[in-house]
C-alpha cells in the first residue's frame, strides 16, 4: 500500500485496479476518527473494533481537520486498510492481517535528505528578512531559523540595509513524491549587514548539544538577545529623556522603544530570567516585567495576550506574550523597557557590550575548524583561514 504521505488527490475515488478501490481525501471539519469510517458503511462494530485497535498507539482525540488520509477496499467492498497523516513526519497505519484482525501502527514518512545552499539580499523589492527569504523560494520557517541564529548580533527590526545579504546551507526534506517537507537543521549562515560580516556554523557544544558559533569558536549565543521581535516591525519611538506623548499631549521621558508590530505578534525574552510580574499595570496595559542576571531587568508593555506567570522561570527566546494595544496606546505595539542596577538604559545599544555564551574549549578547536571549514566550502567567500586569525 502507498504512503499516506503520497496523497495528491482530495474526496474522490480513484479506481487503481479491479482488485481494489482507494478513496483519499482530507479530514473535515468536525470529523472523526468514528465519523470517517462510518460515511464509508462500516457497520458501529467495525468502528468500534478499528478504534480500539488504533487507541492502544495513536489518541484519537488528535485528528485534525484537513489533514490527509487514504482507505483502500477489495473488489467486493471489503475495507483492507486505512491510512491517517498524523503531522509531517508520521503516520498511522491500520492494515487487516490474514486472520482477519487488525493491525494499528505509527510509522515515519519516508523522506529523502539534501543539502542545498540558499542566498537572498535585501533590497526594494524585498525589504525586510521575511521577504528576502520568501524572494529566494523559501518559507517562514527558514527565516525564523536564520533570525534566531543571529538574532544576538543583528537587530532584524532596526539595523537592516539595502544590500545587505545572506547565504546559508540547510538540510532539506522531501517525500518520496519530491515534495518540500520541511527544513533540518543550517549547517553555516553568513550575514553581511552594513558591510559587516557575520558567520555562524552548527557545531555540538562541551555537552553535545548543537550550538552556533563564529568562526573563531565564539558562541552566537550572547546574554541579551537584541530585540525581543524576531524581524519585520520597526522602531516608532526610540529611547529618550524627552519624547512628547501621542496620548498625554505633553513631553515625558521615554525609557524604551517602541516597536510597530501586527497585533498578536509574538514577543520573547531577551535574556533567561524569572517573572516578577504578569499583568494589567495602569497605562502600561499588560505588562511582563522580567529580572535577570547581573543587576539587568526588562519589560514588555502593551501586550494583548500574556503567557507567563508570575515567579516562573524563562528561558531566552521562550514566548512570554503577544503584541496589543492595551493601556495608553494608540495601536498595536511593544515597549520594550531594560534596566541596568535599577536605571533604564537604552535597548538598542545595550545588546551590543553583553558578553557572549561560553566559546568552543580549546581542546575541540581542531575539530571546530575542520567542521566550519567543510560547512563554508559551498560559501561565495571562503571561511576565514588560520593564519588570518
Amino acid at each position: 500500500m502507498e504512503s499516506v504521505a503520497a496523497v495528491h488527490a482530495a474526496g474522490r475515488d480513484i479506481v487503481l485496479a479491479a482488485d481494489k478501490t482507494v478513496v483519499t481525501a482530507r479530514v473535515a471539519s468536525g470529523a472523526t476518527f468514528a465519523s470517517l469510517l462510518r460515511e464509508q458503511g462500516l457497520t458501529a462494530t467495525e468502528v468500534a473494533e478499528m478504534a480500539a485497535r488504533v487507541a492502544a498507539v495513536f489518541d484519537l482525540r488528535k485528528v485534525r481537520t484537513a489533514q490527509p488520509y487514504r482507505l483502500e477496499r477489495a473488489a467486493d467492498g471489503v475495507m483492507r486498510g486505512f491510512e491517517y497523516e498524523i503531522d509531517a513526519d508520521r503516520f498511522l497505519r491500520l492494515s487487516r492481517e490474514p486472520a482477519g484482525d487488525w493491525l494499528a501502527t505509527v510509522l515515519p514518512i519516508p523522506k529523502t535528505r539534501r543539502v542545498e545552499t540558499v542566498r537572498g539580499t535585501i533590497d526594494r523589492q524585498a525589504p525586510s528578512l521575511v521577504a528576502a527569504v520568501d524572494a529566494a523560494g523559501e518559507t517562514i520557517d527558514l527565516t525564523l531559523a536564520l533570525a534566531d541564529i543571529f538574532g544576538g548580533d543583528i537587530d532584524f527590526n532596526t539595523e537592516l540595509q539595502p544590500g545587505d545579504r545572506f547565504e546559508l546551507t540547510v538540510e532539506k526534506q522531501f517525500r518520496d513524491d519530491d515534495a518540500f517537507a520541511g527544513y533540518g537543521p543550517i549547517a553555516a549562515a553568513e550575514f553581511i549587514n552594513a558591510g559587516r560580516r557575520v558567520r555562524a556554523v552548527r557545531f555540538a557544544d562541551a555537552d553535545g548539544k548543537p550550538a552556533y558559533y563564529d568562526e573563531r569558536g565564539v558562541s552566537m549565543r550572547r546574554f541579551f538577545l537584541a530585540s525581543p521581535l524576531k524581524f519585520q516591525p520597526v522602531v516608532t519611538s526610540a529611547f529618550s529623556r524627552s519624547r512628547f506623548h501621542p496620548i498625554l499631549r505633553a513631553y515625558r521621558a521615554h525609557l524604551g522603544v517602541d516597536y510597530r508590530a501586527p497585533a498578536g505578534a509574538p514577543v520573547v525574552a531577551v535574556s533567561d530570567g524569572v517573572v516578577v510580574s504578569a499583568g494589567s499595570s495602569g497605562g502600561s496595559g499588560r505588562m511582563v516585567h522580567l529580572r535577570h542576571a547581573n543587576g539587568f531587568e526588562s519589560e514588555y508593555l502593551h501586550l494583548s495576550v500574556i503567557t507567563v506567570h508570575p515567579g516562573a522561570r524563562v528561558h531566552q527566546g521562550e514566548l512570554i506574550g503577544r503584541v496589543g494595544s492595551t493601556g495608553l496606546a494608540t495601536g498595536p505595539h511593544l515597549d520594550y523597557r531594560l534596566k541596568k542596577n535599577g536605571a533604564f538604559i537604552n535597548p538598542l545599544t545595550a545588546h551590543r557590550a553583553m558578553p557572549p555564551a561560553d566559546p568552543v574549549p580549546a581542546a575541540r578547536m581542531v575539530e571546530f575548524n575542520e567542521v566550519r571549514d567543510r560547512a563554508f566550502a559551498a560559501f561565495s567567500v571562503p571561511a576565514v583561514t588560520r593564519a588570518a586569525r
